[in-house]
Order: structure tokens, then sequence, then C-alpha cells
């Protein structure tokens, strides 16, 4: 492991120990799904899932091609698809299961998905001001161009004309402009070089140090686990584990199984 990405798990493991202090506690999870059950048409995604996470964690949720990851994260974003069917999710004690999808990024959800949807014909600016048109705003300006600085110097360019890890940063960025509790972010590292994939680890562990709960779906598991707190891993819709990211690492054959790798 190199000294850059050493110094990455060493400040996750120390933000991991405040952050077992507060589960240890007793209280009401911060973020709760139960009993949570997805369909595309008659197809069964998202099959009684239920899950908690503490305030500010990170938590990797990992799983082979097509055993429902990234439609977890739009179940819980309340995207018209797949369509919620049953089960009850909860954030900071409210109900989003009751929610659109317009309703529950009011509520604090943003969703990054795969595909980024950087606004075309908007700079890099105009991306960051649509996002809070609705809604409190959430980071400004200066404090997402000090968390990528390669956005400042290009706020006025067009935002689809960025390189890849740039428009990921946008995306990541145009969430934080929103006043954001939960952050779901689907496969972030996705065509992105090593030294671009460490700005987006470092901006995700400033994310979490700012007590921000980021659910992180990505098919570079270790990459993956070495940033998260705690994983869940899942298979045909179902959740096959769930613990510390660290038990993930450590368990040649738990990944032989259920990652392949």
């Amino acid at each position: 492991m190199n000294t850059q990405n050493t110094g990455i798990v060493a400040e996750a493991h120390a933000v991991e120990n405040q952050l077992a202090t507060k589960e240890s506690s007793g209280a009401e999870s911060y973020f709760s799904v139960k009993n949570l059950n997805a369909y595309y048409g008659d197809s069964y995604i998202v099959q009684d899932i239920s899950f908690d996470i503490a305030e500010g964690q990170i938590v990797a949720l990992l799983g082979r091609n097509g055993a429902g990851k990234s439609s977890t994260l739009r179940a819980i974003a309340r995207a018209d698809e797949p369509e919620l069917r049953s089960g009850e999710i909860y954030l900071c004690g409210t109900t989003l299961h009751d929610k659109k999808d317009f309703e529950a990024a009011l509520a604090g959800v943003q969703l990054v998905p795969e595909d980024r949807r950087i606004i075309p014909g908007l700079s890099v600016e105009e991306n960051l001001d649509l996002a809070r048109i609705d809604g409190e705003p959430g980071w400004d300006y200066e404090r997402i161009y000090d968390l990528f600085p390669r956005l400042k110097e290009r706020r006025k360019q067009e935002g689809i004309t960025l390189s890849g890890g740039e428009q990921q940063m946008l995306a990541i960025g145009r969430a934080l402009a929103r006043d954001i509790k939960l952050l779901l972010l689907d496969e972030p590292y996705e065509g992105l070089a090593p030294v671009v994939r460490h700005d987006i680890e470092r901006a995700l562990l400033e994310v979490k140090n700012d007590g921000i709960t980021t659910i992180l779906v990505e098919q570079n598991a270790v990459a993956a686990l070495k940033l998260a707190d705690r994983a869940l891993i899942l298979d045909t819709g179902e959740i096959a584990f769930r613990g510390s990211a660290q038990e993930v690492l450590d368990n040649e054959q738990l990944r032989h199984d259920y990652l392949a790798i």
C-alpha cells in the first residue's frame, strides 16, 4: 500500500472509532431501512432488505453485477424505478418511503448516479446554481472549490466538456450544494485514473468529517472497503453479509464467494 493510501485508511479508522462511540450509545439509528421490497415490473430486484447506519458513516454496498446494488440506491432515493412496493425508510426520524424523489431530496437525500447527469449547455457554476434552486442551500461554492480545486479552475467551462474525473467531482459538488444528510454514490470510481480516484477518496473523507452519511456502491470493492466503516454485501437482491469493512478485507473466502476477488 502506498503512503497516500495508508494515510487515507488511517484517517478513516480514526473517524470510525468516533462513530463507534456514537452507535454504542443506544440512540435511534440515523438512517434505517426496514424490509425493503422493490420491483422492475414483475422482476423482484430488492428483496426484503433491512439495515441501519450511524450518522457520518461510510457504508460500502457491494456484490456481483446484477445483485441489486444500484436498484437499492434508487429505491432509497425514491426514484420512479424500481417501484417500492413495501418497506420503510427513515432518515433522522423522517419517513422517506412515502415520498417522491424530489421530496426525498428536500429531506436531505442526494443520489449521484453512475452516469453523473451533468446538464448540457450549462457551465460548472451554472450546474451548481441549478442544484440550489429548491430547498435549503448546502456547502457554499468556495467550500466546494476547496474540496475540488479543478472545478474552480473550470467554473466557466461547460460541464459536459470536462474529463470523466472532473464530471464526477462536479456531480458530487452539485449534491453538496444542497442541504444534504445522506449521500448515495453509484460507481464513483468507474473509468477514473488512480490519481483522480485518490482525489475522490480524499473528498469523501472530508464529507465524512462533516458528518454526512454515505452509501457507496462500487465495483472496485477493495478500494471501497479501505474507505468504508461498514460493508453490506448483496446476493441476488438479498443481504448476504453485514459487518465491518475490515471483516470483508480479512475474509478471503467471503470475498471469493460474493465478490469474486
